[in-house]
């Protein structure tokens, strides 16, 4: 699933490619895709609009029109393609054409139907846009924002870090990785971590999305490609589906390696060398 560092990436890219565009015509080919809306009600409501400006919030694309709202979550597939007029969007479950000074197609693509493109008057009317906590790349996201976040649960730690109405858009690649960052175990319980520990776990999940959108931008998207994906994070990746491999900070002194365990049905890797 598409985490806030791939998310902001998407943003970044279709924003000047889309902003200023008139949505001629709306065709729905997959009616899941804008539920609970009818493919009626969404083409009504979006066709003859233009598009303002791309924002994210949490793992959520939002599309400003003169006259509310294209929200996009992508789920586990999502992907947004964009194509000259008169080509095929392959695959694609919402299909947009846009006028301006070169005519184009946005598709949004979900083979697994999973993901939704909704139109909406209020982005708080979303049940899932409405209840997202702080934004992790934010100036409200400070040591003590965290440690507010931690004292008020007794969940474990992996489990709270990725509840989106307390953080927005962290996920399970990066909880894990910036838990491991951070030398603190999954495990642990959320309102036992120290104030010097808060201030390294804070650090840390910064320093992963940082490091995470610097290789989603770099390349960025190419909406011409429905099979491009995000180049360069195994790079940066240190534990996230490295199981039974050598810990990248113990090496031989943890000769289990990285391990993997499930919370609330998700995996989770860590190292329980030194990891605490």
């Amino acid at each position: 699933m598409p985490e806030l560092p791939e998310v902001e990436a998407v943003r970044k890219a279709l924003e000047p490619l889309v902003t200023g565009k008139r949505i001629a015509h709306a065709r729905v080919v997959h009616p899941i895709a804008v539920r609970p809306q009818t493919p009626a009600a969404f083409a009504r409501a979006v066709e003859g609009q233009t598009i303002r400006g791309v924002q994210r919030r949490a793992k959520y694309l939002l599309l400003q029109l003169d006259r509310g709202w294209l929200v996009v979550h992508f789920m586990l597939d999502g992907q947004l393609i964009l194509l000259p007029a008169g080509e095929n969007a392959p695959h694609s479950c919402v299909c947009l054409t846009l006028e301006g000074r070169k005519s184009t197609v946005l598709g949004f693509v979900d083979l697994r139907h999973f993901g939704r493109m909704r139109y909406t008057d209020d982005p708080a009317s979303i049940r899932g846009l409405r209840r997202v906590g702080i934004e992790p790349l934010s100036r409200a996201f400070t040591p003590a924002a965290l440690g507010s976040l931690l004292s008020a649960s007794r969940r474990p730690l992996k489990l709270l870090l990725m509840d989106q109405s307390r953080i927005a858009g962290l996920g399970n690649i990066y909880s894990s990785e910036a838990l491991w960052r951070a030398r603190l175990s999954p495990r642990h319980r959320s309102d036992r971590v120290g104030a010097a520990r808060i201030r390294a776990l804070h650090k840390a999940i910064v320093g992963v999305l940082r490091a995470a959108l610097e290789c989603c931008v770099a390349p960025p998207p190419d909406f011409r490609d429905p099979q491009w994906w995000f180049q360069g994070l195994d790079r940066i990746l240190r534990v996230y589906g490295r199981e039974g491999r050598a810990c990248r900070r113990c090496g031989p002194a943890a000769p289990r390696g990285i391990r993997r365990i499930t919370q609330s049905g998700r995996s989770t890797y860590f190292c329980s060398h030194c990891q605490k």
